[in-house]
């Protein structure tokens, strides 16, 4: 039998995913310039896959594209940390709600939330506990539904990596992890959803609490 051979990656790609994975690990921080010119030789290309990768990474948000200040990692702030997370609150029970009601497979949330306990330094960790939660979701069996969690997963994502550098909480997390998914496992779809509305809402509202209103606010 011919074998397929794999496709190899296109360079933009290749750009994109290492520029991706060094701002979601920490390596590239909140505000930091991002040169083409520095990219493309750290990389061994040329500008034009950077340039592409990067308009790859402002569609999903991020970095941010500046006509006077150039490329930078997107800031986090309170107000854009609520924003994305209100989406995941409003989305992401839902779809875990309708994972467990259609019996899906839940092995990938297993084997991702044994990856975060066994991780040996916070990058592998966050990236485990992100496809945890994307185990969680994927087999809602709405694509949509899946697609629209992903579009604001990157930007969850760097949230979490701001928040945990100023807080680390992981063991909290991962104790909360195991609840959901036991509830998953048990077929409790709906004690699942709401473990799992529960830490998303715990989690910001650490990381971000809201400020205390002022008596002419009360």
């Amino acid at each position: 039998m011919t074998s397929v051979p794999t496709p190899i990656p296109s360079r933009t790609q290749y750009v994109l995913d290492a520029i991706k994975h060094r701002i979601l690990t920490g390596q590239l921080t909140p505000g930091q310039a991002l040169v083409e010119t520095e990219l493309a030789a750290q990389f061994g290309v040329s500008k034009t896959p950077v340039r592409e990768a990067l308009k790859t990474l402002a569609g999903t948000g991020l970095v941010v594209m500046s006509q006077y200040k150039g490329v930078t990692v997107r800031m986090v702030d309170a107000d854009m940390a609520r924003e994305v997370y209100d989406v995941r609150l409003l989305l992401e029970p839902e779809a875990l709600r309708r994972s467990v009601r259609g019996g899906a497979s839940l092995d990938a949330a297993r084997s991702a939330l044994t990856r975060a306990d066994d991780a040996t330094d916070t990058a592998e960790r966050s990236l485990a506990n992100r496809e945890f939660h994307r185990a969680l979701y994927l087999p809602c069996g709405n694509p949509l539904l899946a697609r629209m969690l992903d579009e604001v997963r990157d930007q969850a994502a760097l949230v979490s990596t701001v928040a945990w550098a100023a807080d680390p909480s992981w063991e909290r997390e991962a104790a909360e992890h195991r609840d959901i998914l036991r509830r998953a496992l048990d077929g409790d779809a709906d004690g699942a959803a709401e473990a799992l509305h529960a830490h998303i809402a715990s989690f910001v509202h650490r990381a971000f609490p809201e400020p205390l209103a002022t008596e002419g606010e009360r």
